[in-house]
């Protein structure tokens, strides 16, 4: 894909690649932007590949477009492409969570924060599909903001909200072991964000969530 062939789209740095996606940081009409493109998979048949391309990006476009009515704390659509397998979105100033609690500028009350807004996205009727502190960044402020909608999906089953919160588990214990409680705090987090007023179809509480997590967690350890 020849980025060039984006209008008012200016590159400036690589910022990640990933299994699925590529990102670039730059500028689109004097707006701080990242371009998110899915590069052509040799192992796929590439009939399948486009497919899965116009679908994912379709999906994620929708999510965050979304998430931008509710004024949750994720990046801004700009604009898509499933055909040519990108789209731009609004750069959002920090660093990720990750690097934060590495070097001690974040701890146990933004594990908390993070929970919270775990709890908030899935009132938004959405579930991310992979919760790690590497997809959400912290700001000077102290202010946090969910990235990487690509495996997200809109009106999930109690079982992909509580895989939301295992996947976290998992990478709170692997990633930040050395932080007491961080587990039990972003569940903490969790319950404090229930507001009782889901959007989704159906209405799932906090404590379901919890419930079929600890219930996903029993069948890692047992399978373990």
């Amino acid at each position: 894909m020849d980025e060039s062939a984006i209008p008012f789209w200016f590159e400036d740095s690589l910022l990640h690649i990933g299994a699925e996606a590529t990102a670039i940081s730059g500028s689109w009409m004097g707006l701080d932007a990242v371009l998110k493109k899915r590069e052509p998979r040799a192992y796929r048949h590439p009939s399948l590949d486009k497919k899965l391309t116009r679908q994912r990006l379709a999906a994620e476009a929708r999510i965050l477009s979304r998430l931008q009515r509710l004024d949750f704390p994720s990046p801004c659509l700009f604009d898509v492409d499933s055909e040519g397998g990108w789209l731009l979105i609004s750069r959002i100033d920090g660093v990720p969570l990750y690097e934060a609690l590495q070097n001690g500028n974040a701890g146990l009350n933004e594990i908390k924060k993070f929970g919270e807004l775990i709890r908030k996205l899935h009132e938004a009727d959405v579930s991310h599909g992979d919760l790690t502190t590497h997809n959400v960044l912290y700001d000077k402020a102290g202010n946090l903001s969910l990235i990487d909608f690509g495996l997200a999906k809109i009106s999930p089953e109690i079982e992909q909200l509580g895989l939301d919160l295992q996947v976290l588990n998992e990478c709170l214990t692997a990633s930040h072991y050395e932080i007491d409680s961080a587990v039990e705090v972003m569940i903490e987090g969790y319950q404090s964000g229930d507001s009782g007023q889901t959007k989704a179809l159906v209405n799932i509480s906090a404590e379901e969530v919890i419930d079929r997590f600890n219930a996903i967690r029993g069948r890692v350890r047992y399978h373990a």
